[in-house]
């Protein structure tokens, strides 16, 4: 898949018109919002893209931070 599409839930891009004040039609895309983030999949650390919505609802689970563990030690 190409790069605008979340993981978790595979949203992309949509498309649709703009719309001027004289109605003139032009085509334009809405991006997902999509971030890269570290998250644990499958039991090991992965870099994934998802969407934000992903993200607030909790269908991902972050990876802890590196200096977390560190400190812990």
């Amino acid at each position: 898949m190409a790069g605008r599409v979340c993981e978790i839930c595979g949203k992309g891009p949509s498309f649709g018109n703009n719309v001027s004040h004289s109605n003139n039609r032009t085509r334009r895309r809405w991006d997902a919002n999509v971030q890269r983030v570290k998250a644990i999949r499958n039991g090991t650390v992965k870099r994934i893209r998802a969407c934000t919505r992903c993200l607030r609802s909790g269908h991902v689970t972050k990876a802890p931070q590196r200096t977390a563990i560190l400190k812990t030690n």
